[in-house]
């Protein structure tokens, strides 16, 4: 009987852009980036993830970069007190994640944070960027774009989506800016639905056709890994989703891991990474007796 073929392949090429445990990764972008970087982090790898908290859109990601080169602390005109009759504090620059009670406990928190992302920026060889959403949010009284609305009443911002063009010029100047470092670009296979199915499509298309653009420049320096192809194409099917029916579910996280594993590092070093994992096993490994 002829063998159904239920899923369609989705070839990942050869990379470009290869990494080595000894390499220093440093992980931006959408909470996929969050989802690679804990595996590597789980590994031992020299990696800094998301020192701003989890970001989406392109030029929250540039601004970050440029934030942790500069070194220029957060300062108390930048906290923000978050809407929804919260009485923490915040920055536009970060995830809620990074929200305390005082202005004082934020900035201490926020800038401690950026010193030591600062450092791991310098040393970074290899950066990995997770694009989310073309989509952004322009406060009105600033013009700035934020990384978070901070649950602030949306008519207090302008919604946009950035261009193909704006996009690949964000990241040109981005990659050009540290001819140091190589790049890997991924788009996260994450659904942001609230446009619908076609808003989505074309806030991802924009992404890629600037992901690809970059690519084509920087031949030797940037590279891109198709986990949202993956997602949507080979693990077709509601099954590899989180009951939201937007999310990917663990199972699919850990899939995507082991071909992007397959994919960015060397044959020589996946068996470094299969020792590592049997050690993380062991140590997480508690005996049934022990209370």
């Amino acid at each position: 009987m002829r063998q159904l073929k239920l899923q369609t392949p989705v070839a990942v090429g050869h990379n470009r852009v290869g990494l080595s445990v000894a390499d220093r990764i440093m992980i931006l972008g959408s909470c996929f980036a969050d989802s690679v970087g804990a595996k590597m982090e789980g590994l031992g790898l020299k990696v800094c993830i998301n020192p701003f908290g989890t970001l989406y859109n392109p030029v929250s990601i540039c601004n970050s970069v440029a934030r942790m080169e500069s070194g220029v602390p957060f300062r108390k005109e930048e906290c923000v007190r978050m809407g929804a009759g919260s009485d923490l504090f915040c920055s536009f620059n970060h995830h809620t994640s990074f929200a305390r009670k005082t202005e004082g406990e934020f900035l201490d928190n926020a800038n401690s944070r950026l010193l030591e992302a600062g450092a791991a920026w310098a040393s970074t060889n290899k950066v990995i960027i997770t694009l989310g959403t073309a989509w952004c949010f322009e406060y009105k009284r600033t013009g700035e774009v934020v990384s978070n609305c901070l649950k602030i009443d949306g008519k207090e911002f302008e919604r946009k989506r950035i261009g193909v063009r704006e996009t690949s010029l964000l990241l040109r100047n981005m990659v050009e800016k540290h001819p140091d470092k190589e790049f890997i670009f991924t788009v996260s296979p994450i659904r942001h639905m609230a446009d619908g199915a076609h808003g989505n499509q074309i806030s991802k298309s924009t992404l890629l056709l600037a992901v690809e653009e970059i690519c084509s420049i920087f031949p030797d320096r940037a590279d891109y890994f198709p986990a949202y192809e993956i997602v949507l194409d080979e693990l077709r099917d509601y099954r590899f989703y989180a009951p939201d029916m937007v999310h990917p579910s663990d199972q699919t996280a850990g899939y995507i891991w082991d071909r992007f594993e397959e994919w960015a590092f060397s044959e020589n070093e996946l068996p470094v990474l299969e020792e590592r994992r049997k050690e993380l096993v062991h140590s997480q490994h508690r005996p049934n007796n022990v209370l």
